[in-house]
């Protein structure tokens, strides 16, 4: 498997896969969250929570 050059990422395709993966929609965190650190999210049923902690860091959990 070829190594990633230093100015790719994992999560965004390379130049040759663009047309194959759309640009996903970005969302400030901030916006999201509300001024707030939990926020409940339901999907198929299910409750998750996106929760900021004091390091900053984003943590989604069932």
């Amino acid at each position: 498997m070829p190594s990633a050059s230093s100015s790719e990422s994992p999560f965004q395709p390379t130049a040759r896969d663009r047309h194959a993966y759309p640009q996903p929609r970005r969302v400030d965190s901030n916006s999201l969250l509300g001024g707030q650190n939990l926020l409940m999210i339901e999907h198929a049923g299910c409750s998750y929570y996106l929760r900021m902690t004091r390091n900053n860091k984003l943590i989604l959990t069932k």
